[in-house]
């Protein structure tokens, strides 16, 4: 497939209700003509964390507000859209179902081919989207739910070289804002506090480090803080401003030391195969955090190989790297018939084993 390619986006698989259209003409940078995103943190605020049964009622509540914010920005109608794509996995259940339902309205009553996207896929495939990345290169999905690197070969090609065997960075980050009664999202926050503090303060693990390969550890991490900062209480009758400031900078840099040498043995095992344009990708939320950014850059700085982030707006989840992915499964002739199904648990490398364990509905990651 050849023509000029524009597609609608929907994306719906935690807190964030998204919609965009995306256009991609053969050879040239795409064009992302509206990202919508109708954000849910006020609502689940009081709460310390998402519920998923809140995510859910907003995104059925939302979606087709935002499908048609969207098409009103792009200046289009549906009889100029080629296609929608769907987060259809991973992701709170309630929310994708949310997403796929619509997309399948949109598909059915417009007539269009229907495209279920795997939304660690959407954030995988970004760079591609935002810098026209050549095949293969190394990325790091790196966000609340999930870690993992991941040689990305094609559009549904992708070889885990390791992962997190429990917290995702994202989660660690949250709960020690949670820890130290800072508001959600932690990420941000966390961040903020740590500007202010002393990273050599507290001396935290570096989990997973003295023993080879490319697999992490967070959840550690958080127990160590948790006990630091009940030390610092017990010891000064309270937790002083400056304290929480040391805990998150030291915490803050004990993630960033560990996801830069996991990325260093990474990289090693991506340039044994011989890429032609040896580049290194990182996206998701964390990726947004700019002590981890200056870890990562300077790792592939040592090696000679390119580095690349995507803009904040698209580290997040976001629907326009949703239509994105459709493009290129549009391209490779992959779409889904109307029975396409809502996954809880959807991992991008299935032949590799589940890092996460496994149930009735699959492995986790």
């Amino acid at each position: 497939m050849t023509d000029t390619l524009t597609i609608l986006g929907l994306e719906s698989s935690c807190d964030d209700t998204a919609a965009a259209v995306v256009r991609h003409r053969p050879g040239e940078t795409a064009e992302i003509l509206a990202s919508v995103v109708a954000g849910q943190t006020a609502l689940h605020a009081p709460f310390g964390g998402v519920v998923p049964e809140i995510a859910a009622r907003a995104h059925a509540e939302k979606i087709d507000h935002c499908v048609e914010e969207a098409l009103d920005k792009a200046g289009l109608t549906l009889a100029q859209i080629d296609a929608v794509a769907v987060t259809a996995g991973p992701g709170l259940i309630g929310g994708v179902l949310s997403g796929v339902m619509c997309a399948k309205g949109i598909a059915a009553g417009a007539g269009l081919p229907l495209i279920g996207v795997n939304h660690l896929a959407g954030h995988a495939l970004t760079p591609r989207l935002t810098d026209n990345l050549a095949f293969p290169y190394l990325m790091l999905l790196v966000s609340g739910g999930h870690c993992q690197f991941l040689i990305v070969s094609g559009p549904g090609a992708f070889k885990r070289l390791g992962g997190t065997i429990d917290d995702a960075p994202g989660e660690a980050f949250d709960k020690t804002a949670k820890l130290l009664g800072l508001p959600q999202p932690g990420g941000p926050t966390v961040e903020a506090e740590a500007a202010l503090g002393n990273p050599k303060r507290i001396a935290f693990p570096r989990p997973l480090l003295d023993r080879p390969g490319c697999d992490m550890s967070f959840s550690g991490l958080k127990t160590a803080l948790l006990r630091a900062r009940d030390g610092l209480i017990a010891e000064n009758g309270g937790l002083k401003r400056v304290d929480r400031a040391d805990l998150c900078a030291s915490f803050q840099e004990a993630v960033a030391d560990v996801l830069a040498e996991k990325s260093r043995r990474a990289l090693l095992q991506y340039l044994q195969g011989g890429p032609a344009h040896p580049a290194f990708a990182v996206a998701g939320g964390v990726a947004a955090n700019r002590r981890i950014r200056t870890a990562l850059e300077g790792v592939t700085a040592d090696l000679g190989v390119r580095f690349l982030a995507p803009p904040l707006a698209l580290c997040t989840d976001n629907a326009a790297m949703i239509a994105w992915a459709g493009i290129e499964r549009m391209r490779a002739g992959l779409t889904d018939a109307l029975d396409l199904a809502a996954r809880p648990r959807w991992p991008l490398d299935q032949a590799s084993p589940a890092m996460l364990g496994s149930g009735k509905k699959g492995a986790k990651a």
